[in-house]
Formats: structure tokens, sequence, C-alpha cells
């Protein structure tokens, strides 16, 4: 790393660490206990990450993307690090039943996994890797479409159709319905799963569902239960299937109307959480738009992802997001995930969601909208330990939002989390909060501390190891010089 990037780096984990001294956030051991206060990260098992070859076969081929890659469960035990720098709280990891496909979209089994991610053994210590660091893991579980050779298939009345290749189970049929129950409440007890997504539901009834759900929470209340459908029945949160376009079209390029975002933000804050996100794993990646927009995709990623885990609704961030991966739903979208890339963003979403997980409000506190006009967004988080103001600007111009102290209140300071800028009131009455064009910052609400002595020490800090540094490289200069004159 070159020492110019080393010291920025420095800089600003030094100046976010001693932030959070005067940040009176919530402590790290109040743990989310409902799904509003999740950060889910959506993955393939076979895409991440290839450690042991042992499971490796024929099948097994990197350079063909409709053929499985390798990717394994001891791959996710090896990069636990690195998912969990990045704060998310929930790990989904799709379909892990034996399938004919890398992506678990030709489940042959309800029971057995997929020898190509692992064993049963090797599964449980994944599980237990991510618990033990507080990561939940979600499992896909597929009600229908599955493979004609599925093991049930041969069962009377139980197949109703078969389209693409794939065979619909008949979810009228009670019989059926009762074996699913059991399957996926016997999965989720056996390993000590925290939550199941149900997928290919559209033929099943909001009763049924229900059914299904209160199976799965009987044996442990805390499971979280969701799906990629729409649906009355009682997920723990609801999927729209315009999230991710209304998302995607807001945040592709600068300037574009935010105010469609707005119906489901509102009803995050008032009901059922409603998932937020701008892709899916089944669905074109959000960077193939911002590229036809003609866009520089790290900057793009940054807001995107950056907005989706800010404003209200549970996130879910589809992998590779953060290395702006590419590509139309399917194999082109799943691309094997490249470790080699730039950590900027990665490290980025991790100091971001320390301040999600450290604190109640900023998650899931009073929200109100400041301001929300073609891309500049600005917003305020409240409860009665906490104040916090989120500005999000996905303009093409720096933008500036006045808080008059009438609202705010006298003798206070709002401070930046990540540029440690400290905002105290002008003669005008006003706090008055200034963003760059394509910025996101995190401003707490505290009552006014004076010199911040935490950003002189930082400062400090760096001046110093920098000092350092360079006499050292002077010294070792010196020491070469002098012994080529002796030598020569």
């Amino acid at each position: 790393m070159k020492l110019k990037k080393w010291l920025s780096v420095l800089t600003a984990g030094v100046l976010l660490s001693t932030t959070f001294a005067f940040a009176s956030i919530a402590n790290a051991e109040n743990k989310a206990s409902t799904i509003a206060d999740e950060s889910i990260y959506d993955l393939l098992v076979d895409r991440f990450f290839n450690g042991t070859g042992k499971n490796d076969d024929e099948q097994v081929n990197t350079k063909d993307p409709e053929m499985f890659a390798g990717g394994d469960f001891d791959g996710l035990v090896k990069k636990v690090d690195y998912i969990a720098n990045m704060g998310y709280t929930i790990l989904s990891i799709g379909s892990v039943f034996e399938t004919e496909k890398y992506d678990g979209s030709m489940v042959t089994s309800y029971s057995a996994l997929e020898s190509h991610f692992g064993t049963e053994e090797e599964f449980q210590n994944m599980l237990h890797t991510y618990q033990n660091r507080d990561i939940k893991i979600m499992v896909d579980f597929p009600l229908s479409n599955v493979s004609p050779n599925h093991e049930w298939a041969s069962e009377a009345g139980f197949v109703t159709s078969a389209n693409d290749g794939k065979i619909q189970w008949d979810l009228t049929n009670t019989a059926v319905q009762d074996n699913l129950i059991e399957s996926a409440s016997q999965f989720v007890s056996k390993f000590g799963i925290n939550g199941v997504r149900l997928t290919n539901i559209e033929s099943a009834d909001t009763a049924f569902l229900n059914r299904m759900i209160d199976a799965l929470k009987a044996g442990n209340s805390n499971v979280y239960v969701i799906t990629n459908s729409e649906s009355d029945a009682n997920f723990d949160a609801k999927f729209y299937e315009d999230t991710a376009n209304l998302f995607t079209n807001a945040f592709k390029n600068v300037d574009l109307d935010t105010d469609v975002l707005e119906t489901h933000i509102n009803e995050a804050t008032s009901g059922t959480p409603v998932l937020s996100m701008t892709d899916t794993i089944w669905s074109d990646r959000f960077t193939l738009s911002s590229t036809e927009e003609e866009m520089y995709q790290p900057t793009r990623s940054k807001m995107s992802i950056a907005s989706t885990l800010l404003l209200p609704g549970v996130p879910v961030v589809t992998y590779g997001s953060e290395i702006a991966m590419n590509g139309t739903a399917g194999a082109e979208a799943h691309q094997y995930y490249n470790f080699k890339t730039d950590s900027e963003l990665v490290d980025y979403i991790g100091n971001l969601q320390t301040l999600l997980n450290d604190s109640d409000t900023l998650r899931s506190g009073e929200f109100k909208w400041i301001e929300n006009d073609n891309g500049f967004m600005a917003f305020e988080r409240k409860s009665d330990t906490e104040d916090w103001i989120v500005v999000i600007n996905n303009s093409s111009k720096t933008k500036r939002v006045n808080l008059p102290v009438a609202e705010i209140g006298e003798g206070k300071e709002i401070r930046g989390m990540f540029d440690s800028e400290i905002i105290r009131a002008n003669k005008d009455g006003n706090y008055t909060i200034i963003l760059d064009r394509e910025m996101v910052e995190v401003y707490q609400i505290i009552d006014a501390r004076g010199i911040n002595m935490s950003y002189i020490i930082a400062l400090g800090l760096v001046v110093v190891i920098y000092t350092t540094f360079m006499i050292v490289v002077m010294k070792r200069g010196k020491k070469r010089r002098t012994e080529q004159v002796n030598n020569g």
C-alpha cells in the first residue's frame, strides 16, 4: 500500500474511533432482537470461496459459468473475518440442499446437503463459526420449482405441472404441505438455523404459508422467516417486487427522483419491516444499470449500498456489490468473488455498520424527513437518548441544509462521524450542514463540548507516525551511502 493511502486510511480509522468516544451510542452488548435491526449479506455458497478441493469433481469448472465453481462451507469459514468486518448481522447463503445446478435452483432433496458445498459436519462448523461472531445464518427453502429428479417426484399426487425443466408441487395437496413443513422444520431444528427464506411460493395460499411460518417458529421463536415474493402471510419482513427497481432508478445516476422511495420507506417505519435492496440474487446487477449511464462505478456502489443501509428498512446487499460486480440475471451476475480487488468500499461499509450496529436509534429511532429532492436526502433518527442526522447527497452539486436552532436546541454541536466535522450554530440561527456531491455523512447531535481533543490527538498521532517513518527512511539512506563510500 502506498504511504499516502496508508496514512489516509490510518487517519480515517483513528478519527472515527475517537469520535465514538464522544457519541452517546448504545452498548454493543445490546444485540438486535428483531429483523428490523438486522442487515443481510446475500450470497451463493458456490460462488464465494473454495476452501477445500476435496469436494471438487468433474462438475467443477471455473471457466464455465453454468457449472459449479467450487465454493463451499469451508470457504465461508475461511472468509468469516471478511464478512464480519463489513458488519452484516445475517449471512444469507441460498439453498444448500442437494442440487443439479450451482445456484440451488434444481433441488433434488430437502434433507441431503449438496456434496459440492461440503458435509454436514462442515456445514455445522460453518454455522457455529458465524454464530460465534454474532452473525446469523439464513438458508433458502424452495417450496416448488425443483428438479424432476427430486426424491419426492414419484409420490402420487405430489406433482401438478412441469415448466422450464422443473416440476411444481401441488401446494393445495395437504400431504405435500405437511411434508414441506416437516422437512423445513426438521432442517432448522437439526442444525440450529437462524433464518429461512421461503422461495417459489407463488402457488402457495396464505393459510398454508402461515402454518409453515408457525411451525418453523414453534421450535425457536427467534427464527426469522422471509420470502422473495409479495405475500400477505405473516413473514417477519415484507418483500415488494418493485423495491430493487425503485432503488436502482434512484441511484444509478445523480439528480434522480428519490421521492419514489418514500412509499416503502414510510411503511418500513410504521409497520412490518420492509426489505430494501438495489438488486437481488435473481436479478440483473445494479452495476449493469449504472454502467449504462456511464457513471463511475465505485462511487455508484458506495452511494447505493450506503443508502440501502441507512434508509429505513431491512437492507439486503447482494454479494459482490462492494466490488461493483456486474452482469445480467443468472450465471453472468453470479461471478466468482474476486478477493484481490481494492478493499476501500469494504472498509467503508464496515465503518458505517459499526455505527448502525452500536446504535438502536440510528437503526430504528423515530424517523423524520428533513429534505428529499432529486437525490438530496436528509433525515433525522431520534430517541430519548440520541439524535442523528443522515445526509445523502446523490446530486451533481454541493448542497446545504439549514437546521434551525429552534428545532435542534441551543448549545449543541453536530459532529460528522466520518470527516469529524463540527457544526455549531451560526449568526442566522441555523446549524448549516454542507455536503459535497455524491457523498454520504452521518451526524450526531450532542451537547457542545468545545475543542475536539480527540481530533487533535488523532492528527498528532498521524504526524508522529509519519515523522518517525521519514526519520527511519533517511537514516537507512544515509547508512547505505556511507557503506557505498567505504566500499568504493
